[in-house]
C-alpha cells in the first residue's frame, strides 16, 4: 500500500526545486497534492494541481483553504517549503534584503501554520513539516537573513508540536533541514563553487532533491507517527 493513500497535502513553493520533488514523490505515494506557488504549475503529474497564490497573502491563503476544503473536505498534510535568499555580509545587507528574506520564509510560514493548523487540530489529525536548512542550523557567512528565518521555523514547528497536539489530536510538527542539494539551480554553479562544499560534508557529494523528499514523506507519513517536535537534518553529514 502506497504511504500517501488518500491523503490531501499542501506544498508551498512546490513548482520547482526540492518542492516540486516533494510534490512528484507525494503523488507517487497516492496522495493528492496542491502546490501553492506564486506561478502557474509548469509541469504536469498525476494528482498535482496548482493553486496561484503566495504565502505572504493571507487572503489568498485563506482562498486556498476555503478550496480545498471543499473540494476535498480535510487538509492532512502541510509542506512549508517557500524560501527565498538575498545574501550579503551583515554590513552590506539592506533591510529591504533583510525584509523579503524574513517576510517568505519566515511570516510566510507562519501564515500558512496559522491558517491550517488549528483546522488539523479540530479534524483530530495532521502533519505539519517545515523545510529548514543547514544554514539554520550552524548559521553562514553572508546569510544572516537566510539563517535567521531557518531557525525561526525550527523553533515554529517546536512550538507548534505542543500548540497543536493539545485536547488529544495527533497532530504532528516537523522539520527537514536540508544541506545542498543539487536542484537545477545548483547545476549552473561551477565545479570550482561545489567542489569545496562537497569536500565538508562526510558523503563528499550534495543531496539529490529525491533524498531530501524521502525524508520529507517519512515525516509526512503515518511511519513517523510517533515522531515530532524532531529535526530531521538531510546533509551528508556537512558541517558549515
Amino acid at each position: 500500500m502506497r504511504r500517501l493513500e488518500e491523503k490531501i497535502a499542501i506544498v508551498t513553493g512546490g513548482n520547482s526545486g526540492i518542492g516540486k520533488c516533494i510534490c512528484e514523490t507525494f503523488s507517487r505515494e497516492g496522495a493528492f497534492v496542491i502546490s501553492y506557488d506564486i506561478n502557474e504549475l509548469p509541469y504536469a503529474c498525476d494528482n498535482v494541481e496548482g493553486f496561484i497564490g503566495s504565502v505572504t497573502d493571507r487572503n489568498r491563503i485563506l482562498e486556498l483553504v476555503d478550496y480545498v476544503k471543499a473540494k476535498h473536505g480535510k487538509i492532512d498534510i502541510l509542506i512549508n517549503n517557500a524560501g527565498i535568499t538575498r545574501d550579503a555580509l551583515t554590513h552590506k545587507m539592506t533591510e529591504e534584503m533583510w525584509d523579503d528574506v524574513v517576510e517568505i520564509n519566515l511570516k510566510g510560514t507562519f501564515n500558512m501554520g496559522q491558517a491550517i493548523g488549528p483546522l488539523m487540530m479540530e479534524e483530530g489529525a495532521g502533519s505539519i513539516v517545515n523545510i529548514a536548512s543547514v544554514v539554520g542550523e550552524y548559521g553562514n557567512i553572508g546569510q544572516i537573513n537566510y539563517a535567521a528565518t531557518k531557525s525561526g521555523v525550527i523553533g515554529m514547528a517546536k512550538t507548534w508540536a505542543k500548540e497543536f497536539s493539545r485536547k488529544g489530536a495527533a497532530v504532528r510538527c516537523n522539520v527537514v533541514a536540508p544541506g545542498y542539494t543539487m536542484t537545477d539551480m545548483m547545476k549552473t554553479v561551477p565545479e570550482t563553487v561545489l567542489g569545496p562544499i562537497k569536500e565538508k560534508t562526510m558523503l563528499k557529494r550534495l543531496a539529490e532533491p529525491q533524498e531530501i523528499a524521502n525524508g520529507v514523506l517519512f515525516l509526512a507519513s503515518d511511519e513517523a507517527s510517533f515522531v515530532t517536535g524532531h529535526v530531521l537534518s538531510v546533509n551528508g553529514g556537512l558541517r558549515l
